[in-house]
């Protein structure tokens, strides 16, 4: 009985600190109950280039968040270090858009989805958004994301998601993230 007291009284805890999530928008994740099970980190060295860097997951004023950090490398036809969270189901319906709370280097930086469309490795939707050093929300609206193909559709479904991730991409540069929140609205 005493352990089920300090179960209830840790959930209102927990529950209590929580951001409020408005009616309109979904929390996939928060970073509080073991993000390392759920995320993938990976460089363009699946594919021969050379970009290197980590995540890490870490608390800072009782907030936990995601830090990645990575160099990226354009050589070897290469050119990105990504964190990526498969979706356990897709987002609500008549969600229109994802919803990050991030900083970091003062640098732009992207959202890649994948669907049930997406099957080739190299099959994404990106959309970008830039960062500064303060913690700052970010909604990027499905209709902003572009097909990394022409074989692909010209919005993803959100029913279809698979996956999201945050993705540093595209030219030479030290990249510097930290993730927040990420949801759907």
């Amino acid at each position: 009985m005493r352990g089920l007291v300090l179960l209830a009284l840790l959930a209102a805890l927990v529950l209590a600190a929580a951001r409020p999530v408005s009616a309109d928008e979904a929390m996939i994740e928060d970073f509080t109950m073991q993000p390392e099970t759920r995320w993938r980190f990976f460089t363009d060295a699946v594919m021969g280039g050379v970009s290197s860097g980590q995540v890490a997951f870490a608390q800072e004023d009782g907030r936990p968040h995601a830090r990645m950090t990575g160099r990226v490398s354009t050589a070897n036809r290469g050119g990105f270090i990504q964190m990526r969270l498969d979706l356990a189901s897709p987002p609500p319906e008549g969600t229109t858009g994802v919803r990050l709370v991030v900083r970091g280097n003062d640098q732009r930086y992207f959202v890649h989805l994948r669907t049930a469309g997406t099957v080739l490795p190299w099959q994404y939707y990106q959309a970008g958004f830039d960062v500064t050093r303060s913690w700052s929300e970010v909604r990027l609206p499905l209709n902003a994301f572009v097909a990394s193909g022409a074989l692909l559709r010209t919005v993803p479904r959100p029913g279809s998601l698979r996956s999201v991730a945050v993705v540093a991409f595209g030219r030479d540069h030290d990249a510097e993230i930290e993730v927040r929140e990420v949801g759907f609205y």
